[in-house]
């Protein structure tokens, strides 16, 4: 048996006539009418009354739009202002990612006032997952140094291949001694910084002054002249028998980067390792 099918309402039908609804929109356009009326009626009266109303109104009327325009051009360049500003953070965030170390990542080079110095590189350590420091050359620009900054890069050197308690004393009264520290194995090294043009080379006098106060005024085991420049023969002759270990331009850069020994790793006059220094100047 089949149901019977309701006939839908058709969709374009109209709709049907509505007399209140249609009373109560005229209602309210007269009333709007005869408000415009009676505010235009009112203004009129004042300007027929008082003819500087009108330049009054014409003023608060160009004011008005000027105002308008001013707040939308506000507007326009608040929202130019934020967008760069969160372009400009971006960038800044994606800057300071980029400089994280990461493993796999070369590092990067740090200036400070002893030059160049490169940030330490990571690795992840097999089995484990963790990151480790990886040692790096250190990089240093010697030129243009002044003398303070020679002792502050010599002290970094100190620091970096694992002295303690390293200070920079240089100045007025410092008896000869422009760094001090303890090597790795304990012992007291004191070094004097002599920051030379390479035609200046360090004579026996600078010796002797500093070996007359290395030994029995600061108590050194490790003595050490660091230069830029080079030693007289008679310099490193005295430098021999006083056991002061002299570091001229040469070891000064080999130190630096690696290639070659630290002070209290070198013998009295420059000579190769193997010297006891503990008792050299005894």
């Amino acid at each position: 048996m089949t149901a019977p099918t309701r006939p839908l309402p058709p969709v374009n039908r109209r709709r049907r006539f509505d007399l209140r609804s249609t009373a109560l929109f005229f209602v309210f356009l007269a009333v709007v009418l005869c408000v415009l009326g009676l505010s235009a009626r009112m203004v009129a009266d004042a300007v027929e009354r008082r003819p500087a109303w009108m330049f009054v109104l014409a003023v608060l009327g160009v004011a008005g739009c000027v105002g308008l325009r001013r707040r939308i051009h506000v507007a326009r360049a608040a929202r130019r202002a934020a967008a760069a500003l969160d372009r400009a953070a971006r960038e800044a965030a994606d800057e300071l990612d980029a400089l994280q170390p990461r493993p796999g990542r070369p590092a990067v080079e740090v200036v400070t006032d002893h030059g160049a110095l490169p940030a330490a590189e990571f690795e992840t350590v097999a089995g484990h997952g963790a990151t480790v420091p990886v040692e790096f050359e250190t990089v240093i620009d010697y030129d243009g140094l002044t003398p303070e900054e020679f002792e502050e890069a010599v002290a970094a050197l100190c620091e970096r291949d694992g002295c303690s308690a390293v200070e920079v004393v240089g100045g007025a009264g410092d008896l000869g001694a422009d760094v001090l520290a303890l090597t790795p194995d304990g012992r007291r090294i004191v070094i004097q910084c002599k920051y030379y043009d390479v035609s200046h080379r360090v004579g026996s006098q600078d010796l002797q002054r500093f070996g007359g106060t290395c030994f029995t005024v600061h108590e050194a085991d490790v003595a050490a002249l660091v230069t830029t420049s080079d030693f007289t023969a008679p310099a490193l002759e005295y430098a021999e028998q006083c056991g002061i270990v002299c570091v001229d331009g040469e070891a000064l850069r080999a130190w630096t980067d690696g290639t070659g020994p630290s002070p209290w790793d070198t013998t009295p006059g420059g000579r190769t390792a193997g010297w006891d220094l503990a008792g050299a100047g005894s």
